[in-house]
């Protein structure tokens, strides 16, 4: 590795300004090598992880275990680079960690070189870098291949000015996207007590006094009203009932359209046929359909009923769904509602996974028949505003995510490629004190 120090833009070649480092796996069988104190990553550890930096993944090793094995110790700021399947997934070592060898590392002289620059020069061209994968028993990347890329790379301080605009972006996402996950947390505690474990009719029948029962439970007196104070001969709310979903849901069952219609050209409408665009809350659009059969409406809970079944995402826009997908909606139209009802049916659904005989599938007379307890509609309607100010907020949120993620992608290969000035960059207004309030 030469120390090549640039005062411009220049194009070089990795194998001239870092170390490229594989790893290895210390044997399964001895084992006081595994459960120690050193990170120990696979690419399925990066598989997936959107932050930027990592410090560990599932396994660790011991000191034994990397004397006894062709893992390195690599420092905090390598840039960890899949090079076995899954091929081409980009992380940052936030501190010292090891990798197993489907890895190509990359080491820098960190006075001369960002790591985070060159975690986004990867991540533009990862196309590329995967496209150079071959092999006869699986594919990878060599190390060989990994020195011999070449990128045009500005001095350390512009580098550092480009990283630091882009992961300003990427830092607010992450904000976001944790905010998200605590707020659905949030959302399916308040569920699961007052619709599964009816935690309040608990407390009530018990004779808690009022007062408790609201500073316990996070309710006001009007909440603490709605719930009745005692259970019928079934075990439920007074005034509840069990239910087959159908009595209370409507459910689309998807229909596939003739394979020649599809596109990725965005002709037609956005197609659904199962669950590979599902994202955190909502899928992605990449196939398109001229000739659409089967509908989901905005709002409806997008559920996967072949293989796996049960996984759930919601339609934020109008579109069409193919055989591997069913829409529903509650009769309330509340999204929250059907989406935190269904994810109540997990173990429902996981019956149908386990039953295929090729893979798992659920039918329309199976899913109108799955079994729910039903709140009767005068307080349903007065507690459903609670949890829709969770769901509300997550849809904000992923507006934001994508505001920001489409600025990040429009100014990563002009920044990278040196077509803008860095000190003419404008970033969209984000609210960070509306970001961290929940």
């Amino acid at each position: 590795m030469e120390k090549i120090k640039m005062t411009e833009w220049q194009k070089i070649k990795l194998g001239d300004i870092c170390d490229v480092v594989g790893g290895g796996t210390p044997s399964t069988k001895v084992d006081d090598y595994w459960n120690g104190n050193i990170p120990w990553l696979t690419p399925k550890d990066l598989s997936g992880y959107s932050n930027r930096y990592i410090s560990k993944g599932e396994r660790s090793i011991t000191e034994k275990g990397l004397q006894n094995s062709s893992a390195k110790m690599l420092p905090k700021g390598t840039v960890l680079l899949t090079s076995r399947a899954p091929i081409g997934y980009v992380a940052i070592a936030n501190n010292d960690v090891c990798t197993n060898q489907g890895f190509k590392s990359i080491v820098l002289n960190r006075e001369l070189f960002s790591p985070e620059f060159f975690y986004y020069l990867l991540k533009n061209n990862i196309d590329y870098v995967v496209g150079m994968a071959s092999g006869s028993t699986f594919a990878e990347i060599s190390g060989s291949q990994v020195k011999n890329l070449e990128f045009e790379v500005p001095p350390l301080e512009i580098q550092r000015k480009i990283a630091g605009i882009l992961g300003a972006l990427d830092d607010k996402i992450e904000v976001l996207r944790a905010q998200n996950k605590t707020l659905e947390q949030m959302a399916q505690a308040v569920f699961q007590s007052w619709f599964v474990d009816f935690d309040i009719v608990r407390a009530k029948a018990a004779g808690l006094p009022a007062a408790d029962v609201c500073k316990k439970y996070h309710i006001t007196p009007d909440i603490y009203d709605l719930f009745p104070s005692a259970f019928s001969a079934d075990n439920l709310p007074l005034g509840w009932e069990k239910k087959k979903l159908g009595d209370e849901f409507k459910i689309t069952m998807g229909q596939s359209p003739s394979g020649d219609t599809y596109n990725e050209e965005k002709k037609g409408i956005p197609f659904f046929q199962g669950r590979r665009d599902f994202g955190f809350r909502y899928p992605m659009k990449r196939v398109y359909c001229t000739a659409p059969t089967k509908f989901a409406e905005k709002g409806d809970v997008l559920v996967s009923v072949r293989a796996p079944v049960g996984d759930l995402n919601i339609a934020n826009f109008r579109c069409c769904i193919g055989r591997g997908v069913a829409a529903v909606r509650h009769y309330t139209d509340s999204t929250a509602y059907t989406f935190y009802h269904l994810k109540n049916l997990s173990r429902d659904f996981d019956v149908f996974n386990e039953d295929g005989t090729v893979f798992g599938c659920i039918g329309k007379d199976d899913f109108l028949n799955l079994n729910f307890i039903s709140c009767p509609q005068e307080t349903l309607l007065k507690l459903l505003p609670q949890l829709d100010l969770f769901e509300n907020k997550i849809y904000e949120n992923s507006k934001q995510i994508r505001t920001l993620e489409q600025t990040r992608d429009t100014l990563l290969p002009q920044l990278l490629g040196g077509k803008i000035d860095v000190e003419n960059v404008s970033l969209p207004s984000v609210n960070d004190e509306d970001i961290l309030k929940i």
